[in-house]
């Protein structure tokens, strides 16, 4: 039976975010357990990026006013994607929202943003499991380079820690 709970837990050794984790100042990874893996990560990805609540996404629209002043840039919408195009069709290099792909897999797709105060990799990873059933596990990690970084970090950390679970729990739809 599927259910709505999402978990906490390590970030997958196998994944490929992993190598990145080791140097982060900010690592979290969410899951969870969908009847089937009908689609490819990435599908998986758009769907949690475009099913974004309206307040989360305008949350990135203060985030992008407020870090402007700061010397960080707009990185825009989460919700920017474009639902009609085939998750097979994006290739590294080319931006996928706010992220440029790394990595385009059936199994898993990597994702970051990177500039002179931070670094920030996200990575989607679905296992199939022997009964069918699918675990979706949304790994993050953030490197910091400097002061700056880490002052941005401070109130992100929580919010990302509170947005996690919502995003995914609407992959059930």
């Amino acid at each position: 039976m599927e259910t709505a709970m999402t978990y906490t837990t390590a970030i997958p050794a196998d994944s490929l975010i992993a190598p990145h984790a080791a140097q982060a100042s900010f690592c979290h990874c969410r899951a969870i357990n969908l009847n089937s893996c009908a689609q490819p990560a990435m599908g998986y990805f758009l769907r949690l990026m475009g099913a974004m609540p309206g307040w989360i996404d305008n949350l990135m629209v203060l985030r992008n006013r407020l870090v402007s002043r700061l010397g960080l840039k707009d990185l825009g919408r989460l919700t920017a994607i474009d639902p009609a195009r085939a998750p097979a069709s994006y290739q590294p290099g080319e931006r996928v929202g706010i992220f440029t792909l790394l990595a385009n897999t059936e199994q898993e797709v990597l994702l970051a943003d990177c500039d002179r105060h931070l670094d920030v990799h996200i990575a989607l990873l679905r296992r199939v499991g022997a009964d069918g059933q699918c675990q979706v596990l949304v790994s993050t990690v953030v490197r910091t380079h400097n002061l700056l970084g880490r002052l941005y970090m401070l109130p992100v950390a929580p919010f990302h820690r509170l947005i996690a679970p919502i995003a995914l729990r609407r992959l059930r739809s």
